[in-house]
């Protein structure tokens, strides 16, 4: 854990070009997928041609891969549900009963033992954030309640029951196909209950807003992260300032421009100062009883959780999440007591035990750092009230221990084989936009001063104990491209920029999600020209080779990930298409195909997110070295 990345890079072989072409609209060209090849050291490479950097309007997979599309926004739940409308003029009652948009986090819950579960399960699909010029017909000018209430609809969770049906997986029409929502009655646990005043008294916790990545529990929920809650508030009140722990959590008069404030009150800062308290959290949900209240578990602290990831130490659980904006901390959360015993006795095994942040030394080591009232600063004699306030103000709890800022940290993964943990830092404008070198600061975990690529770093808790106080850190691999930036060590079949998504599979693969923004993809600007759309990777955590298996249309991103239990099937979430891109325009009520028309490619349609379902040609196990 300790050599340099650099010289573990430039020891592997040289990766193939990535220059094959993957023909048509989410189809491979149809060849066997390529064996796979020893490297230097012995080592598998990854069993397929890299899939080229481009900018076209599709899904594209390796050859010897297929794909299609699954689970569109808008898609009804039911066959007695109300059909999609290509103008986008479904109402909110109509959107609450069809699959929500912008899908982000993404999970497999088999339905049967053995090689059924393989063909029979259930999505649960995240729904992060809605964009006003694509979800209505008139790009979101008029901004009434009703155009909230959709929004509201079209956010949230789908839980989606699907089967494969000889090779192609389609939606069952089920009763358990359902819907979260931004204004779904709500549970919250821990020791900010649904009653504490900073929460707001005066009506019912409402809701699942910016829903990120999710996560399995060892007792088969599922973890929801709420992350950039803060962009859907605002206020027209010229009279509003805001508190410092409001500043502190991104809240402005503006907020990402979504107005939502001017139809409804709940949105309002100078109205409902306390209702954006409600949301920061991680929420659990069973995708069995989805109709069950989504649980908030304030114990794991309120941030813009970019994730949720599970593992456990001695039956405890242990959730790591990552605060999503720049210059965020990471997180763990270490439950109290195990969770089977705690099942047993009524406890939630969520409910109790530590939330700690972390410290990284320029040397290597690392810490945890408890988040606990009455240690070091968080006192009463310093404005600490109590744990609930601590953990209402974690970001602010977390400066004051004096954590490590970091790179817009994301998702977090577990390697199966190891335990090693492996983050995902975004990107970081932080002095100067488009700076150079890469190695302005090395040793740091911050090793650029402006890093408009990102990088991921990994740790190992010592002693390989998940509730360990103390860790080792390296980073894995600075993303980028060569020809801007020679501390980068990526080839064309494997350079990438801004590393949201991760999470292992079963074989010790390492999948890698990006999400550059519509400002720098596709463009010169801060060196992002022959980086493509954004794509799915997949890595040897060993040799740290890394290639390309997957891009998607113009202006989206490759959000979660999910591989059936045989691994035969990878379903992959695009986000966004379409969205407003600086290299190819901006979607506008008369013409909303501007930047992508994907994935109906209609005359008359728009982009839409949807769930995608990759397999082999060959049936075999998808991504293999």
């Amino acid at each position: 854990m300790t050599e340099n990345p650099a010289a573990a890079l430039s020891r592997r072989s040289a990766l193939i070009s990535g220059t094959a072409t993957a023909a048509g609209l989410l189809i491979g060209s149809g060849s066997a997928a390529a064996a796979p090849e020893p490297d230097a050291t012995g080592a598998a490479l990854p069993g397929f041609v890299s899939v080229p950097a481009d900018d076209v309007d599709s899904v594209r997979v390796p050859a010897g891969y297929v794909a299609h599309v699954l689970a569109p926004w808008g898609q009804p739940l039911r066959t007695t549900g109300p059909a999609w409308r290509e103008d986008g003029g479904n109402t909110a009652a109509e959107q609450a009963r069809q699959i929500g948009t912008h899908h982000s986090g993404l999970a497999f819950h088999p339905l049967g033992r053995g090689p059924r579960g393989s063909r029979h399960g259930m999505l649960v699909i995240g729904h992060e954030y809605a964009d006003g010029a694509l979800l209505h017909p008139d790009g979101g000018a008029d901004l009434t309640t009703s155009a909230v209430d959709k929004a509201l609809a079209a956010v949230g969770v789908s839980f989606v029951e699907v089967r494969r049906r000889g090779d192609v997986w389609q939606v069952v029409d089920s009763p358990r196909n359902t819907r979260v929502t931004g204004a779904t009655p709500v549970a919250f646990a821990g020791p900010v209950t649904a009653g504490h005043p900073r929460l707001g008294t005066g009506s019912a916790p409402l809701g699942v807003l910016g829903s990120s990545a999710t996560g399995n529990t060892p007792w088969g929920t599922y973890l929801v992260a709420e992350e950039n809650f803060h962009a859907v508030f605002g206020t027209d009140d010229t009279a509003w300032h805001p508190t410092e722990t409001q500043l502190r959590y991104g809240l402005s008069a503006v907020g990402h421009g979504h107005r939502w404030h001017r139809a409804d009150p709940r949105f309002d800062l100078a109205v409902s100062g306390n209702e954006p308290n409600r949301f920061g959290w991680v929420v659990e949900i069973d995708p069995l009883d989805p109709r069950s209240a989504p649980v908030k578990h304030t114990a794991l602290g309120r941030f813009s959780h970019s994730g949720a990831t599970v593992t456990q130490a001695d039956g405890r659980a242990v959730v790591y999440s990552g605060d999503g904006q720049d210059g965020g901390h990471v997180y763990k959360f270490v439950a109290a007591r195990p969770w089977g015993a705690g099942r047993a006795a009524g406890r939630g095994p969520l409910d109790e035990g530590t939330l700690y942040v972390a410290r990284f030394h320029d040397d290597g080591a690392g810490e945890w750092l408890p988040l606990v009232h009455g240690r070091g600063p968080l006192t009463g004699r310093l404005g600490w009230t109590d744990q609930a306030d601590v953990l209402l103000r974690a970001r602010q709890a977390a400066d004051a221990l004096g954590a490590t800022p970091l790179d817009r940290p994301q998702q977090i993964a577990v390697d199966p084989r190891d335990g090693g943990l492996y983050c995902a830092l975004a990107n970081s404008t932080g002095h100067a936009p488009c700076a150079s070198p890469a190695s302005a600061r090395p040793g740091a975990v911050r090793p650029r001063r402006s890093n408009p690529y990102g990088h991921i770093i990994r740790w190992r808790e010592d002693g390989g104990d998940a509730a360990a106080g103390r860790f080792r850190w390296e980073v894995f691999v600075l993303a980028g491209d060569p020809a801007y930036d020679d501390a980068v060590q990526l080839d064309s079949g494997g350079m990438f920029a801004s590393p949201k998504g991760l999470s292992f599979d079963a074989g010790g693969r390492l999948w890698i999600r990006t999400g550059a923004s519509g400002h720098v993809q596709n463009r010169q600007e801060c060196g992002h020209d022959r980086l493509g759309n954004n794509a799915l990777l997949v890595a040897d955590p060993g040799t740290r080779t890394i290639r390309r298996f997957l891009t998607g249309p113009r202006g989206a991103e490759i959000t979660g990930v999910a591989l059936t239990p045989d691994r035969r099937t990878l379903f992959v979430n695009v986000q966004h298409p379409g969205e407003r891109s600086a290299a190819w325009g901006t979607p506008t009520p008369r013409n909303p195909r501007a930047v992508s028309n994907w994935p109906d490619h209609a005359p008359e349609g728009r982009p839409r997110s949807a769930t995608v379902a990759v397999s082999r040609s060959d049936g075999g196990v998808i991504g293999a070295f």
